[in-house]
């Protein structure tokens, strides 16, 4: 369809106003879903930066719908892929009365697994009567359910650990050998996905699908025409996440308790099992006491040059690849016996593939993870660097499961070697230790594998600083890209205003914190609670919040006060939507997928500006890497990075066109620097203030509108 045709569907007498309840046209949204007609008819690029209440969502729908062809739409989160897939699609395909056929596809770990929990059922060792309880609950879900997202099931967390042991990996996945394979719920969501017109993923899925074709397996997604990223600005961090690996303490015990009870049932009287396990799991230990002191270090990490006791390290790391290949080697003599033996002594190669990788004894390339009975000829041959020998392809292998969600998201990451184009670092807290390699440039690894004449639509409401998408596109190495800016529909004049206060000391100053909460709390007695504080840092969410505390009980203000950490994320967001004059002090993962429209939210208080922390060992490596080509790091990384976190932060306020309320900046480097013009540029065009009388003034015009 011509991009004429296609504005004709949003048209006032249109289709979807017709179909769709409230719906009315929004030139925006037309203007956008045009220039994406367009794209899809040129099988281009198209970066697409589209402000709250564009209604972009049905501006990517509408065309790629009505283009026909086979689509896949990867969103950043779960919950909006839940949300296209259960009521936006729907919505498009009964308005425009297409036979559109849509599918929902997870990564593997989302899904449960038959034959996991009948083996878990039969095991009956669990570590709590809380997980016994569970257990149950899940397998009564298994008799009801018709897709096997645990999703579905809201009685069990999507966290729980009993998650771990009734869904697979790649690693313990039978196949075709499985007794359930026929009632597999993964093949069955893969091949609805394989026949439907329109596949939703979410970014994960995406990459680990693209982390899996660098190492020449099959693929996960199917092939596409058309490939739309909602929630682009997540992109360039996800992809850092997943183009390499980690490896865990956890890993190690995972390996050792698979090891025990694949041995026990399948081929008791072939080895002391539990004694080869112990020496996995005594490894495991040692790995965790030679990183202890990193617990005490900033943000619980180390990069690789600065570990503590380098020494103490390898020696743990060697000690690790030992037990793991003893292990291993007795599993594959075994493996005749049972597939589920073989499975297990696949993953040793994998292991200790990665844990070679620090340790500077083994420099040797890598056997691919099918050659596994060579494998274990000598532990020497089984690891390596990234520089042959398919060591990038094992790298990799776990990349499915961290798109299931099994991963540690921003904390897991993937790589190689600091001085070729890796970072590596190791991080240790809650008793475990987890070891790290990022690539230092996604770019080529991102844009390499698009097919010739698929169509990319990248979307978001921040992808540009002040209108330039360059160090978007650049992190993801495209190239021949058109963009675009659409504004807004919401009058932000009226409703709101952007108030950094006088006062409040330097953000590097330790009574910042202090001198935030001080300037906070007059506003809060204007807005009376209804407030979203946004901090940097954990640690400034639970300083704010205890001041906050002692503040409310000094003041008698008995306003519901939560704070990141208490309970679950939806847990908390429940609470406060529904609790009048409520105040929700949170971090990172409050700064962006936050819907709270109404009365409910009508303050934003961000602490400091989101500028990345110093201790980040990828964004150093990133740093060093720019200068030492002559560039200035912070102008081209770090400035950019907290200008799009900062519009992040603030488009939490106005979500709908009835919303209002105050956007609070607390660091006053945002109006006293000269960088802070192109930071509260990008921002919504609220009117400025940095007097508090404005504010009050403001706030006592609301409510006397709202009384009349």
């Amino acid at each position: 369809m011509t991009a004429d045709e296609i504005a004709a569907l949003f048209a006032e007498a249109g289709p979807l106003a017709r179909g769709l309840p409230g719906y009315r046209t929004r030139p925006q949204q037309v203007e956008l879903a045009r220039a994406i007609a367009e794209t899809l008819e040129n099988r281009g690029t198209l970066v697409a930066e589209a402000g709250t209440g564009t209604g972009k969502t049905f501006a990517y729908l509408v065309p790629v719908v009505a283009a026909g062809g086979k689509v896949l739409v990867s969103t950043g989160t779960k919950t909006l892929q839940d949300q296209l897939f259960a009521r936006d699609l729907p919505a498009v395909r009964k308005a425009l009365a297409l036979p559109v056929v849509a599918a929902l596809l997870k990564g593997r770990a989302n899904y449960l697994c038959r034959h996991h929990l009948e083996r878990t059922l039969a095991d009956g060792r669990l570590g709590s009567r809380f997980e016994a309880a569970q257990l149950r609950r899940i397998e009564e879900f298994a008799g009801r359910t018709r897709s096997g997202d645990k999703a579905e099931l809201a009685d069990v967390p999507e966290n729980a650990d009993i998650w771990h042991r009734v869904t697979s990996t790649r690693d313990n996945c039978l196949g075709s050998d499985c007794p359930s394979f026929r009632d597999c719920f993964v093949m069955q969501a893969r091949k609805s996905a394989a026949e439907a017109d329109v596949v939703v993923v979410n970014h994960a899925l995406f990459l680990a699908d693209l982390a899996l074709k660098d190492e020449g397996i099959t693929d996960l997604l199917p092939a596409a025409d058309t490939v739309v990223f909602d929630e682009a600005h997540q992109l360039p961090a996800a992809a850092t996440r997943f183009l390499g690996e980690s490896v865990s303490s956890h890993q190690l015990l995972d390996f050792a308790r698979d090891a025990t009870a694949a041995g026990l049932s399948h081929a008791r009287e072939s080895a002391d099992w539990p004694l080869l396990a112990q020496a996995v799991e005594r490894a495991a230990l040692d790995l965790r006491l030679a990183c202890a002191p990193i617990e005490k270090a900033p943000g619980q990490r180390s990069t690789f040059d600065a570990l503590p006791d380098a020494g103490a390290f390898e020696r743990a790391v060697e000690q690790a690849i030992a037990a793991v290949h003893t292990l291993g080697r007795t599993l594959a003599a075994a493996g005749a016996r049972h597939p589920d033996l073989d499975l297990v002594a696949k993953r040793g190669p994998d292991l200790i593939a990665r844990l070679g990788r620090w340790a500077e004894a083994h420099a040797e390339p890598l056997p691919r993870m099918s050659d596994t009975d060579s494998a274990w000829d000598e532990p020497a041959a089984a690891s390596g660097s990234h520089d042959g020998g398919g060591t990038a392809g094992v790298g990799n292998r776990d990349a499915e499961d961290r798109a299931g969600g099994r991963g540690n998201g921003a904390d897991d990451r993937a790589g190689g070697h600091a001085d070729d184009g890796w970072v590596r670092w190791v991080e240790a807290a809650n008793g475990h230790v987890r070891l790290h390699t990022a690539p230092l440039s996604v770019a080529e690894a991102f844009s390499q594998y698009r097919p010739g004449g698929q169509a990319w639509i990248l979307t978001s409401a921040t992808l540009s600083v002040h209108g330039d998408f360059s160090h978007f596109t650049r992190q993801l190495g495209l190239r021949d890209v058109t963009t675009g800016r659409w504004e807004s529909p919401f009058d932000y004049a009226a409703h709101g205003r952007l108030f950094v206060p006088h006062g409040v000391p330097a953000p590097q100053d330790p009574r910042f914190t202090e001198g935030f909460v001080e300037a906070l709390l007059p506003v809060l007695a204007a807005s009376r609670g209804s407030a979203l504080v946004l901090c940097t840092t954990l640690r400034a969410v639970d300083k704010v919040a205890g001041l906050l505390a002692e503040a409310f009980e000094e003041r008698g203000w008995d306003w519901p006060l939560f704070r990141q950490g208490e309970r679950s994320r939806r847990e908390l967001l429940e609470r406060f939507r529904s609790s009048p004059h409520a105040v929700l002090v949170g971090s990172a993962s409050f700064w962006e997928g936050i819907d709270v429209p109404g009365d409910a939210l009508t303050l934003v208080a961000i602490d400091k500006l989101p500028f990345a922390p110093p201790d980040d060992p990828v964004l150093d490596a990133r740093i060093r890497a720019c200068r030492e080509r002559g560039g200035n790091p912070f102008f081209e990384y770090q400035l950019p990075e907290a200008a799009i976190a900062l519009k992040q932060g603030a488009g939490r306020l106005i979500r709908s066109e009835r919303d209002w309320g105050v956007l609070m900046v607390g660091d006053r480097r945002l109006v006293e620097k000269p960088y802070g013009k192109l930071l509260w540029r990008g921002l919504p065009p609220f009117p400025r203030t940095r007097n508090l009388d404005d504010v009050t003034a403001f706030y006592a015009e609301r409510v006397e509108q709202a009384c009349q």
